[in-house]
């Protein structure tokens, strides 16, 4: 699964603003909650366009809002529509894709009435594969900039509140406040890194889209240099293609007096940043691994952020001792025995005993997912076991792979201790089985 966040750049032309744009409440409205399915620290939230309900990844690191993995959902409909070029993050060249204009989204009692969708036609761009559930864009500015926005981690919930003093007070009494500078529509925040002995202030995308805990940039400063003990992974999928880079622990990471021991960051490589138009003084990002630990408020038009420790304030930062990346890959029909309540259909005797004959089952037929390796990370213990991109997975520790949700098999691969793991796969129509020792590297 795709452990980095899905982290893209529009290069896009922008017209003037009007100060209706974005999602307005309704007269009688002034506070809404919408619940969302958290996977893999990235939230995925319902969101109805034209009519029709898709999956958007909530992404504060996007400008636009973008959709794509729309096969299933023919019967949206798309107004005045254009082709357009996409650029992002990867080392690949621009993809083919579409702008549309005057679309109406909705929320709970919350409208946009006039939305700006840009639509990707590539079927390659598919988040649905890496998080385990359908996933049909990605929304940000557009969501956050009119109104107060919560993300409360530990219930699941998004709240949105109409930006009023009485609202913002209410919130700074529980909150700490912190000052963010909002440029081309991206929220940005000072932090510290402490890296290599030296103490560093940086500028960071707040990028809730991205499910890592930090990204650090090594061309912007002489002082971002990757540790000495690191490893070369694949860190997410942008618009231009695979995002290369290394892992690392840095000793501390801060956010005033939110401290962090520890934390595992990412350091893109110069091929995966080179479409990337960088706004000044931005040293990386901040993702979805370290806000998960608060519950945050965004107001983007008081150019503040709220934080309050939550539940996984104190989590382990943890990464994939497997070195396997493990994708959805479609459906399969499966068997099952179901049991049944019924009468005996008939008796058999025995010199000791009389035994009832039950037909109490039933088959019956399931879609369940197909797991397949997406990628497999050089010199890992998956790697030195054999294993191999695009091996099927049968079986996982002698179980069913299908009875295995995406983040569960992400979740065992980063455990925190050094398990053994056995995979059983299908290779050019051959079932084979491997296995190996989860290792911390780092």
């Amino acid at each position: 699964m795709m452990r980095a966040a899905i982290f893209i750049f529009l290069v896009l032309l922008r017209t003037c603003v009007l100060a209706q744009e974005g999602f307005q409440f309704d007269k009688n409205s002034d506070k809404i909650s919408v619940p969302f399915k958290f996977i893999n620290n990235l939230v995925i939230l319902p969101i109805k366009v034209n009519g029709v309900e898709l999956n958007f990844l909530l992404d504060s690191g996007v400008e636009e809002t973008i959709l794509f993995s729309l096969e299933e959902k023919k019967e949206v409909r798309f107004f005045n529509a254009e082709k357009i070029l996409l650029r992002g993050l990867g080392s690949q060249e621009a993809v083919e894709g579409l702008k549309s204009t005057g679309n109406l989204l909705q929320v709970e009692n919350m409208s946009d009435t006039d939305h700006v969708l840009y639509i990707v036609l590539d079927p390659d761009f598919n988040l649905s594969s890496h998080i385990g559930i359908p996933v049909n864009g990605i929304i940000g500015f557009q969501f956050f900039r009119n109104n107060l926005v919560e993300i409360n981690y530990t219930k699941k919930r998004v709240f949105v509140y109409r930006e009023a003093d009485k609202n913002r007070k209410r919130i700074q009494k529980k909150f700490k406040t912190f000052p963010v500078s909002i440029e081309k529509s991206k929220p940005y925040l000072k932090s510290t890194v402490f890296l290599n002995n030296k103490e560093l202030e940086v500028k960071l995308l707040l990028d809730i889209g991205n499910s890592d805990a930090v990204w650090l940039f090594q061309d912007q400063s002489k002082f971002i240099k990757v540790p000495p003990k690191n490893f070369a992974d694949f860190l997410g999928r942008g618009f231009s293609g695979d995002v290369e880079g290394k892992r690392a622990k840095i000793q501390k990471f801060a956010i005033n007096q939110f401290v962090f021991e520890n934390p595992i960051v990412a350091f893109p490589d110069s091929s995966s940043m080179r479409n990337a138009t960088l706004v000044p003084g931005r040293m990386g990002s901040v993702g979805g691994e370290i806000m998960k630990r608060f519950t945050v408020i965004f107001n983007y038009p008081k150019k503040e952020i709220y934080l309050k420790k939550n539940n996984f304030y104190s989590d382990p930062f943890t990464y994939n001792k497997s070195g396997v990346e493990v994708q959805h890959n479609g459906l399969q029909w499966i068997q099952e025995t179901v049991r049944m309540s019924t009468v005996p259909l008939s008796e058999e005797y025995t010199a000791s005993d009389r035994v009832k004959v039950m037909n109490d089952f039933k088959y019956k037929f399931l879609l369940k997912p197909i797991y397949q390796i997406a990628n497999v990370r050089k010199n890992s213990p998956a790697a030195i076991a054999g294993l191999q991109k695009g091996d099927i997975i049968i079986l996982i520790n002698n179980a069913s792979a299908y009875k295995y949700s995406l983040q569960k098999i992400n979740s065992l691969f980063k455990s925190e201790e050094e398990k053994w793991i056995t995979l059983e796969v299908e290779r050019n129509s051959q079932i084979l089985k491997f296995r190996f020792q989860l290792q911390d590297i780092l």
